[in-house]
């Protein structure tokens, strides 16, 4: 079994690089942004089915724990756990999952209302729970307050979900006393420093 593979990134393709290590070129599916000729370590994931055996990098221990846990979750395999950590970084994952947050999980290509529903509702124990150390994140999972309404505020005036959760959590976790009021003004002021 392969645990971990260090080389040069031979080519990339869509969703997958070749890796070369040791004179051998490893096909690893990956959502991670690698550039070619780069040396990289990757974790590697093992998927073996009847047809294929398939394996996936991830360039830190966190996201790999994230998928092997979204794969557990059926409905979900490979491809939708790659989609899914392609589009949204591991903390917002992790926070959308402890918050109940389905909307921005069914931002992910092949996840819609109901497979999001479903990944927090087997996921959220998990990530709240005892497991939350496998992750090395720096970003507090919130237990919700007022982040919800910021971000139907800030969706309402015509702003992505995506473009805005990192900006809304940051300010609900250094502001936990203030109310939307409050947090929409200071938001729209993070948001346009980003322009």
């Amino acid at each position: 079994m392969i645990g971990k593979l260090q080389g040069i990134v031979d080519y990339v393709g869509d969703g997958f690089v070749i890796l070369l290590t040791g004179g051998v070129g490893y096909k690893v599916f990956t959502a991670e942004y690698l550039t070619l000729k780069a040396t990289v370590e990757l974790w590697i994931e093992t998927v073996v089915r009847e047809d294929s055996i398939r394996l996936f990098g991830f360039t830190t221990l966190a996201n790999q724990n994230l998928f092997n846990m979204l794969t557990a979750v059926s409905g979900v395999g490979p491809k939708v756990a790659l989609a899914i950590l392609g589009t949204i970084s591991s903390d917002m994952l992790m926070s959308a999952i402890a918050t109940g947050d389905a909307k921005t999980i069914a931002t992910a290509p092949g996840v819609g209302k109901k497979m999001a529903e479903k990944i927090i509702v087997e996921l959220k124990n998990k990530i709240g729970g005892g497991t939350a150390t496998l992750f090395a994140s720096d970003v507090s999972v919130t237990s919700g307050g007022a982040l919800p309404d910021l971000l139907a505020a800030l969706e309402a005036l015509g702003y992505r979900r995506l473009d805005i959760l990192e900006i809304a959590q940051k300010l609900v976790t250094a502001n936990p006393a203030a109310d939307v009021a409050k947090l929409v003004p200071m938001a729209l002021k993070e948001i346009s420093k980003g322009n």
